[in-house]
């Protein structure tokens, strides 16, 4: 059978919702070739991965040949960028090639990302450059393997042309898999041209893709908002909880199925501090680790405008006061849904199975504290708990300028394990055990990251598959063999390393 014939598309984006994208087809490339091609997640996708990772499967992933059923689209979308909204921006080097229903039953959507120009792509070239690529499978993969929502590569393809950045570099197209590209941006688009009923058809669309239970339920847009900020909150939660700086936190890189997407300017934290930012077009800060959360609950504000007209019965000013209301309390709580998420996952990092809310997030934030006054390595400092559950601080001590703060701290948290333990004596080794299945001793660390990403521009792909391969395992057993993949980077690199956007 061709490669072709490999994806089974449904494609209801294109279908139900004409008038929210362009047609378009991705542009023809000289020579594709597979860089990386994940079997595992074409397995899940339900489609066959033999047909794909192939020379006829490269030549689909490249965008040489589409294969049937696809109905490649530009999507529109609008957005807040650094705060700043652009009316108009959409796929500007991307393409959704269509939709496939996985072996869980969960749609989800196949796209291109650097297959060529689109008409929304603002005299752009369209195209991508191997390291960018390969960066989406090393973050994406990353942050799947630690249990975060998340976009996946199915595929790198490498085109044979060369694309210009602050350099010549190697082409290649990213095939993304995404349980749907529909983004606050999307909202925004149509609610800044008034176009009222294309934001009711898109909000019932998303419901029916998202949260089928709210289909011609009386209040499902209040209920959809709801929704996707429970999911925001709990994701960003989990970035925070790992040290993950997404870098460039638009409203049109939130999506509505909570998942994260676009890894450019992204980066991991090593030394705690809140003020981490590391993209290089982030120039105040907007976006660094500790904004987070505020970002969240302010892009969500703006997909509350977009949807607040659906939301009134009438036009009587009773009504529209109301759904004012309605809304604002949903965005109000946002702050205690991301608390509640961040302490829960705080909770389990510090190995606890009880809760105690004041307690505990007392504990969290002065260890928080800790690290950051000590300059301590975010993730190492959270791993090295198990090796102090066990009775053995020393790993821990390596890692503080001040024994005496860390030994303080070690004790309050003691005495709470001690509180929840009950004078068991085997909780110290469960504890142990639950710490090292929670916190991860390896994360895609950025020195390594660029290193790999060095490597593979220069057509050296061995340090890309060792990085994966430790960053898809994030939580097993240390070993000599694995230490290099979780040693910080040196001080004076990690002070000045800048992240970038790829285009």
């Amino acid at each position: 059978m061709p490669a072709t014939t490999a994806f089974q598309f449904d494609n209801t984006y294109a279908r139900e919702l004409q008038g929210f994208h362009a047609p378009w087809k991705p542009a023809s490339v000289p020579t594709p070739q597979l860089l990386y091609f994940n079997r595992d997640l074409a397995d899940e996708l339900g489609l066959d991965g033999a047909l794909l990772d192939s020379p006829e499967g490269a030549a689909v992933l490249g965008g040489n040949v589409l294969p049937e059923g696809a109905e490649p689209i530009a999507q529109v979308y609008a957005g807040h960028q650094f705060g700043n909204f652009s009316r108009q921006l959409g796929d500007g080097r991307a393409l959704l090639l269509g939709e496939v229903v996985d072996r869980l039953g969960r749609r989800r959507d196949i796209a291109f990302k650097g297959s060529g120009a689109t008409p929304f792509s603002r005299g752009g070239d369209g195209k991508a450059a191997v390291g960018p690529m390969l960066r989406e499978v090393l973050i994406g993969e990353g942050m799947h393997a630690l249990g975060i929502p998340t976009t996946r590569a199915l595929a790198v393809t490498a085109t044979g042309e060369q694309v210009r950045r602050e350099r010549l570099l190697p082409g290649a197209v990213l095939t993304r898999v995404a349980a749907s590209h529909l983004r606050v941006g999307t909202f925004e688009f149509f609610s800044s041209r008034q176009e009222l009923e294309r934001v009711r058809q898109l909000a019932d669309y998303a419901i029916a893709r998202h949260d089928p239970d709210l289909v011609g339920t009386p209040e499902r847009f209040l209920a959809l908002l709801r929704r996707v900020a429970g999911r925001q909150s709990a994701l960003i939660a989990q970035w925070m909880n790992v040290g993950f700086i997404h870098g460039v936190m638009n409203t049109d890189n939130m999506t509505i199925s909570g998942e994260t997407i676009d890894y450019g300017p992204c980066a991991f934290m090593e030394a705690y501090d809140p003020q981490a930012v590391f993209s290089s077009i982030d120039k105040n800060g907007r976006y660094a680790y500790g904004n987070q959360p505020l970002i969240a609950r302010w892009n969500l504000a703006r997909l509350a405008e977009a949807l607040l007209p659906l939301m009134v019965e009438d036009d009587s000013d009773e009504a529209v006061e109301a759904a004012v209301a309605q809304a604002t309390e949903v965005i109000d709580a946002v702050p205690g849904l991301y608390q509640a998420a961040l302490l829960q996952g705080q909770r389990v990092k510090l190995g606890l199975t009880t809760e105690d809310d004041a307690l505990d997030a007392g504990l969290a934030d002065r260890w928080l504290t800790l690290l950051h006054t000590q300059g301590v390595d975010f993730t190492l400092g959270w791993r090295r708990l198990a090796e102090a559950a066990e009775g053995d601080d020393a790993p821990l001590l390596d890692l503080v300028k001040d024994p005496e703060a860390l030994q303080a701290w070690l004790g309050a948290w003691r005495e709470r394990c001690a509180r929840e333990d009950g004078g068991v004596p085997s909780a110290s080794v469960a504890r142990a055990a639950r710490l090292r299945r929670t916190n991860p001793w390896v994360i895609p660390r950025n020195h390594l990251v660029e290193e790999a990403l060095a490597a593979a521009t220069e057509g050296d792909l061995a340090p890309f598959k060792r990085l994966l391969d430790a960053v898809r395992r994030p939580f097993d057993a240390e070993s000599t063999a694995q230490a290099r993949f979780a040693e910080p980077a040196p001080s004076e690199v990690t002070a000045c390393y800048q992240t970038f956007c790829g285009t």
